[in-house]
């Protein structure tokens, strides 16, 4: 704008000046014919060197008129410019801002009437922009607080398979964050297999689909409903799909343990009621005068018993533990000194097999826990170990740490547990090998019991293993904050 001003004001000066200066021009030429019609209207008689004397200084004269005239000329048109132009020159402007998004900007050019016309539809514009801009941000706001609050996992992706919205519940119950997510291939996510099919079924058929998927996320078995759909905008153009997954996890496991708790629990007592119903009949059919098979069968109807008693413990305390409300007494404990006594507690049980302990514990650490129900936890641990390894092995207890947890880690050299078997190893009665649990007198409760006592603690546990070379546990508690 600051050229096309100039460029106007050189223009309208050189053609002011040479009209000015033909004028002077003809002027002065015409100049001596004046001079000698008034000489000789007048009876002046002026001979040629004074009318030449006097038309030079006229000359002169018209040069310094002409300057000055120019001059005042140039100011004149600059300032007519500068009221014509700026005014132009700051709407412009103002429109650039509005372009850019600056819906605050405002016009404040004055002049001519069209001049000012102009500038309030400018600011009008701005003033819609601006008010459309607002309400634009409030719904944008308000649909990103009711994707993160809807309490279901959504994800939406667009024509090129990339994540284009996604919400906190989606990230967390697949361990991912924005910046991996956003923009993304979903294919490349590490998605379960299931998932990644249905999304594939939706973005084949273009229809809305609906379906219960099962998946396992950090080695435990999830049930997701999940509901698919087209996204449409205008004119039936497809813009991509939408998923929501509703976690039922909670709705499947409750069906199932009511399904399951019976048969379970029926079939866990009859082993013991039939063999102390079966030895007693017998005894009371004449064998107690056998003094050894008295002693025997006496023998085996105490061993039921005990079974018999650990078993409604096992379900007493799991019952306790799941109950709406329970919690532990948290406090700074050693882990060190926990997994001394878990040690001292399942010795004997180790000697019987003639195999040892290698501890690896570099230094303490001080977590916030229940100094009881750790000692519970690991000992349940180190009793699994020592009962699904051979004999003449080892049983690995380390201590770590990291930022947020102190971390113990039960590793033995057992027969292992198969991948698909892992994310179940913590339901009630699931047993990796039924026999020889029985035949330990394991009720097939321990896992579910831990389990439920580290989620009391605010930790978790991860499970690595390989079929015949062994098992490591390792176990996730908070550390004690530093003040």
């Amino acid at each position: 704008m600051n050229s096309y001003r100039n460029r106007l004001f050189v223009i309208f000066i050189i053609l002011t000046g040479s009209i000015l200066a033909v004028l002077g021009f003809v002027l002065g030429q015409l100049f001596p014919f004046f001079i000698q019609n008034f000489s000789t209207e007048t009876n002046i008689d002026l001979n040629k060197e004074e009318i030449a004397y006097i038309s030079r200084h006229f000359n002169y004269i018209i040069t310094f008129l002409l300057l000055v005239s120019l001059v005042l000329i140039g100011c004149v048109a600059s300032y007519l410019i500068r009221n014509l132009l700026d005014p132009v020159e700051n709407i412009t402007q103002t429109a650039r801002e509005l372009t850019k998004g600056n819906y605050r900007a405002r016009a404040y050019a004055v002049g001519p009437k069209s001049i000012v016309e102009l500038r309030n539809s400018i600011n009008s514009l701005a003033r819609n922009l601006q008010e459309i801009e607002k309400t634009r941000e409030i719904e944008e706001e308000r649909l990103n607080t009711l994707i993160e609050n809807m309490g279901s996992a959504l994800i939406m992706i667009d024509r090129e398979a990339t994540v284009s919205i996604v919400n906190r519940q989606f990230l967390n119950g697949f361990d991912l964050n924005i910046e991996e997510v956003k923009g993304r291939n979903f294919l490349t996510l590490g998605l379960p297999e299931e998932l990644e099919k249905f999304i594939d079924h939706v973005f084949l058929t273009e229809l809305p689909y609906r379906k219960q998927v099962e998946v396992v996320v950090h080695q435990e078995i999830q049930y997701k409903q999940v509901y698919g759909a087209p996204v449409v905008g205008e004119h039936g153009r497809w813009l991509g799909v939408v998923i929501v997954m509703h976690d039922i996890s909670e709705l499947i496991r409750l069906e199932q343990i009511r399904k399951d708790f019976v048969a379970n629990v029926s079939h866990e007592l009859r082993t013991p009621i039939t063999s102390i119903k079966g030895f007693s009949e017998t005894l009371l059919d004449g064998a107690f005068k056998d003094e050894k098979m008295l002693l025997s069968f006496l023998d085996i109807i105490h061993q039921e018993s005990n079974r018999l008693q650990m078993l409604i413990q096992d379900l007493l305390e799991l019952s306790k533990i799941e109950q709406h409300g329970f919690s532990v007494n948290l406090m700074p404990t050693s882990l060190q000194e926990v997994l001394i006594r878990s040690v001292e507690l399942t010795s004997p049980r180790l000697d019987e097999k003639n195999m040892q302990f290698d501890v690896d514990i570099v230094r303490d650490v001080t977590v916030m826990g229940d100094f009881n129900r750790l000692i519970q936890i690991f000992t349940n641990l180190i009793a699994n170990s020592i009962t699904y390894s051979p004999e003449n092995t080892t049983v690995t207890l380390r201590i770590k740490e990291n930022e947020e947890y102190g971390i113990v880690e039960v590793e033995d050299q057992g027969m292992g547990i198969e991948k698909n078997e892992i994310a179940r190893i913590f339901e009630r009665f699931y047993r990796v090998d039924k026999a020889r649990s029985r035949n330990s007198g394991g009720t097939g409760l321990g896992l579910a019991i831990v389990k439920h006592l580290i989620e009391a603690h605010f930790g978790k546990i991860n499970v690595e293993s390989e079929v015949g070379k062994g098992t490591c546990m390792k176990v996730y508690i908070p550390l004690k904050k530093s003040n």
